[in-house]
């Protein structure tokens, strides 16, 4: 069959072979014997790999998911699209982290105190930390080793609490003991310095006395209660830093005892003479620091398809889904065949077509980003990461189609399968709303449903999928929808009910949709505010 149609669309494209001509002035056929090669035979190989239980349901950062992408990739390879990522790789590597407190406590001399009242700790910052005693801590400046000023000098931390002030020692007249002059050093403006410094020295604890305390804990609290994901794989405090908390100046009064006087005169000292003297400070001192860690690794893949028009190929329209699922809960396997195994094999089956045009001379005009996305169950976190660290130029990319759950049919349109809800296209352009409805009159006649196009949709699925990341940056974006079924989210999403000649239909007019924005002369405008 796929032999078929690409013979048939040599014959079609011999007229405009090496000479691409703009959408509207192309051999009518053209992207109707492209469209042909989205077959349901096509979308059913992709998705029986997809949402095997081999696959274990491509929760993103698990085995499977890993897998899903390979798999991905070597069909890429296959249609022989270009690694574009790095100039070696189809995968670009995301990465989020959500770090936060279980329980975190500080009890000193028998009294407890209140964490982001008394005191404050980063969880970033500190590794998982049972809890501990300390019959004594040491007093140690201010944490600093450096040519002019050496608070460690002579003095073993190890396994020790030390109690330091934050910044560095500066004379009467404002010049730093570090500098010797009056700019600070990178010891006052980078605490984790002291940290790590402190970690090498073997100091089990590092109490920061925090003279603005009431200013600082403001910021802590947006910072610690900010549990989202975050990017990158975190700071790994175990393999960085001391454990370490922020405490007010009462605090550290009270830790000071009768030792009081002894510190303020070694403080003394350090600022008129720059030299540093430790005081041992005896108290009851114990601490838990309690902490949860949560991490998302993945992948996203991309498929590039250059444009031929030298001019024009700046310009890119991406098209993406979503291929990672909820995975597997002990031997119970979300195989999720529609949310998205269905949709990620459409836009595979789309890529297909577009690298097809490009191998018979007939590539599109623009460049394509075909990418299938990870971490979308995690808060859309793939697409995310994409559109904050491009790999072209988001000023460049003209519009984002996505696809999410096309092989179902929901309650509403149970008599007639042939329909897909249109999201998004009148938003942010009302061309590209235009071209969709054009290109389903020419050649797919799909019941378009703009039910859940309404502001007041009360599901918010226009902010609930990946094209919401473009659409919020200014891009363009139109997403296709089947709606929701007893089968969302659950184990029984699999590929045995899935209506594949639907699917085709839809994959077809997706590639349409794709097909006139790549090709037309102009830009679609960005209209609507």
């Amino acid at each position: 069959m796929r032999q078929l149609v690409t013979a048939l669309l040599f014959a079609l494209c011999l007229p405009v072979y090496g000479q691409y001509q703009p959408a509207s002035k192309q051999v009518a056929n053209v992207p109707e014997a492209l469209g042909a090669l989205i077959t349901s035979t096509g979308l059913q190989e992709h998705l029986a790999i997809l949402a095997s239980d081999e696959f274990e349901g491509r929760e993103t950062g698990q085995p499977g998911q890993r897998k899903a992408a390979d798999y991905i990739a070597t069909v890429f390879e296959g249609y022989g699209l270009p690694k574009v990522v790095g100039d070696s790789s189809y995968f670009q590597e995301i990465a989020f982290t959500a770090e936060g407190w279980n329980r975190i406590s500080l009890v000193l001399n028998g009294e407890s105190y209140r964490h982001l009242w008394d005191y404050y700790a980063y969880p970033s910052t500190n590794a998982a930390l049972p809890e501990t005693s300390f019959e004594e801590v040491l007093f140690l400046g201010y944490g600093i080793e450096s040519e002019r000023y050496d608070d460690y000098k002579g003095v073993d931390v190890r396994g020790k609490a030390i109690l330091i002030y934050n910044g560095e020692p500066v004379d009467a007249s404002g010049i730093s003991r570090i500098t010797g002059t009056g700019e600070g050093s990178e010891w006052a403006t980078d605490w984790r310095k002291k940290l790590r410094l402190a970690r090498q020295k073997g100091a089990s604890l590092v109490l920061i006395i925090d003279g603005n305390f009431k200013q600082n804990v403001a910021e802590a609290r947006r910072a610690i209660f900010n549990t989202g994901m975050q990017y990158g794989e975190g700071e790994k405090p175990e393999e960085h830093y001391a454990n370490n908390c922020f405490i007010t100046t009462k605090v550290a009064r009270q830790m000071l005892g009768e030792d009081y006087k002894k510190v303020i005169r070694a403080r003394k000292n350090m600022q008129k003479k720059g030299k540093s003297k430790a005081v041992p400070l005896s108290c009851q001192l114990t601490i838990l620091q309690d902490k949860f860690k949560r991490q998302v690794l993945g992948e996203n893949v991309l498929g590039y398809i250059e444009g031929t028009d030298e001019k024009l190929k700046e310009e890119l329209l991406i098209i993406t889904a979503h291929y990672d699922h909820l995975g597997r809960r002990g031997s119970s396997i979300y195989n999720g065949a529609d949310d998205n195994g269905s949709g990620t094999s459409t836009v595979m089956e789309v890529a297909e077509a577009f690298a097809e045009a490009k191998k018979e001379g007939v590539g599109p005009r623009r460049s394509v980003l075909v990418m299938l996305v990870s971490g979308e169950e995690k808060g859309l976190l793939g697409s995310q990461y994409y559109a904050e660290h491009p790999v072209y130029p988001l000023e460049n990319t003209i519009a984002d189609i996505n696809v999410d759950m096309v092989g179902r049919v929901d309650e509403k349109h149970k008599d007639n399968p042939e329909y897909i809800y249109v999201i998004g296209s009148d938003r942010l352009s009302t061309e590209l709303h235009q071209i969709n409805e054009q290109a389903n009159a020419t050649y797919t006649k799909l019941e378009l449903d703009y039910t859940y196009n309404a502001e007041d949709d009360p599901n918010r699925y226009y902010y609930r999928s990946d094209h919401y990341n473009f659409a919020q940056r200014g891009i363009p974006a139109i997403f296709f929808f089947n709606g929701t079924h007893p089968d969302y989210h659950r184990t029984s999403d699999t590929i045995d009910k899935i209506q594949f000649d639907k699917m085709a239909k839809i994959g077809q007019l997706v590639f349409y949709t794709a097909w006139e924005l790549a090709n037309r002369e102009e830009r679609i405008k960005v209209d609507v505010k």
